[in-house]
This record gives structure tokens, C-alpha cells and sequence, in this order.
């Protein structure tokens, strides 16, 4: 891909972000407002839901010491 390509997708990307951090907060946003509409319909008065609620959250990876990275490297070389 030449980089005026990649410089016109990023560009994209910013007005109009996608990819699957996009599709999470789509999916987040259609929960909470079910789960907003359920509590009306039932007459909470406890507060509304806030579609980080509904986020997906990840650990970070685990860092590889130096020494199981060439453990693994000489199980996969054989």
C-alpha cells in the first residue's frame, strides 16, 4: 500500500473511526439502552446506565521473560 493510501485511510479513521474498538462501543451503546429501557419500563429510580458499563475490558499481556522467549524459540526450531 503506498503511504498517500495509508495517509487517506488514517485520515478516514479519524472522522470516521472503525475497526473492532468501534464495533465494542456499537454493542455497548445497544445494551445500555436496553438495560436503560428495561429499568423504565420497571419503574427503577436507580440510576441509568452508562454504556462503559457495558464495555468489554481487557488485561494487558503478560510480559515474556528473556528466558521462556528462547525456551520457546528452541521448542519451535525443533
Amino acid at each position: 500500500m503506498p503511504a498517500t493510501e495509508l495517509s487517506e485511510w488514517i485520515a478516514f479513521a479519524s472522522i470516521e473511526p472503525f475497526g473492532e474498538a468501534r464495533e465494542d462501543l456499537r454493542a455497548a451503546l445497544i445494551c445500555c439502552t436496553i438495560a436503560n429501557y428495561i429499568k423504565a419500563a420497571n419503574g427503577s429510580k436507580s440510576k441509568p446506565c452508562k454504556i462503559e458499563d457495558f464495555m468489554l475490558k481487557f488485561d494487558p499481556p503478560e510480559q515474556q521473560s528473556t528466558e521462556n522467549m528462547k525456551t520457546m524459540l528452541k521448542m519451535l526450531s525443533g
